[in-house]
């Protein structure tokens, strides 16, 4: 494998289709990528694992576009549907990506619903779906199948997804798992529109701190359950505090703190280190996400260490971001406001 590819495929859960993209990379040193993200208040550290992966991409040759996605979160009720707090989300999400992923472009939904030819696009889109799919395609929404039932608009969606990436003449659509209904849409609806198809790019999610299973969290990150939830503008005192009561087990699979150094921290920082006072032993250091995870599992890891650790990490990743928005705070003052 190539180092491009490596570097676009290191640390996804899923490639659709991978032999798509090694004719993509073979075909195009400058492809495009884009990421879609509705302004729905602060990010958290499951929001960086695609900015990372949009950092990566960028490393890569790639040209990538976010979609700060306004109408889409308007249309998700997010923010309270307040134009004001949704415009605010927005400023504060370019903010963020532009500390966290500089390079990147920006296109607001905003700007694509108004150019000519979008929503003749949307239809011809939902004219090659059922209502089945687009039903089927709420969850990308955070939302119940039923959802649509009370409000005809959240149809629109899935549509209105599929058409940004034609909009955006898109080569790579990257997302978390949780887009993967979107991204098949599109490709589906590419095939009978005669449309270019666009690689799908799915990143791993981060589990809840509240483990599988607890307090009905047996799913990704979310800022919906605010004690499984590593918002990135806690300070280091308040990460130390959720991560001292996450869900731990002495096994890999359903271990959220591990999945933060597998899917963020290691690829991010580029080193491995576990902070520890020098009365138990001092900092220590891992050549590997590998040799982590095997020294926590046999015990010679000790939960708490692990747990310090990933701390003090997640918080020299995301002060970057703090500090801009402690020097630049217009933005993230609106949207604290607005969801409080």
């Amino acid at each position: 494998m190539s180092n491009r590819k490596s570097l676009v495929m290191r640390g996804v859960a899923e490639c659709v289709k991978e032999d798509e993209l090694d004719k993509l990379l073979s075909k195009k040193d400058n492809p495009n990528a884009y990421i879609g993200f509705e302004p729905s208040g602060l990010l958290h550290a499951g929001s960086l694992v695609p900015m990372l992966k949009c950092r990566e991409l960028i490393e890569a040759g790639f040209e990538v576009t976010v979609l700060l996605a306004d109408w889409h979160g308007y249309i998700n009720d997010k923010l309270g549907g307040s134009w004001e707090n949704l415009n605010a989300g927005v400023e504060y999400q370019r903010q963020m990506f532009t500390i966290f992923c500089p390079g990147v472009k920006f296109r607001t939904a905003s700007e694509l619903v108004g150019e000519e030819g979008y929503w003749e696009m949307v239809l011809r889109v939902s004219k090659a779906s059922s209502l089945k799919r687009m039903r089927r395609a709420l969850s990308i929404m955070g939302r119940d199948e039923s959802d649509g039932d009370k409000d005809m608009s959240k149809f629109f969606y899935p549509a209105m997804q599929a058409t940004d990436i034609y909009a955006l003449d898109v080569d790579l659509a990257l997302g978390g798992m949780d887009q993967r209904h979107a991204h098949m849409l599109a490709r589906d609806a590419a095939d009978k529109l005669k449309l270019p198809k666009p690689v799908a790019l799915h990143t791993p999610l981060l589990g809840s701190l509240s483990g599988p299973g607890r307090m009905d969290t047996d799913a990704k990150m979310s800022k919906s359950d605010p004690n499984g939830t590593l918002l990135i503008h806690d300070n280091k005192k308040v990460l130390t505090k959720k991560l001292s009561k996450a869900y731990c087990p002495l096994e890999r699979q359903g271990n959220p703190v591990l999945d933060i150094w597998q899917h963020l921290l290691e690829p991010a920082l580029g080193q491995i280190i576990i902070e520890r006072p020098e009365k138990f032993g001092g900092d220590l250091n891992f050549k590997s996400y590998d040799n982590l995870e095997s020294d926590y599992l046999s015990g010679s890891l000790h939960p708490l260490d692990l747990k310090n650790g990933t701390a003090a990490a997640l918080f020299q990743l995301v002060k970057p971001l703090q500090d801009s928005c402690l020097s630049q705070p217009k933005n993230y003052e609106t949207l604290l406001s607005a969801i409080q």
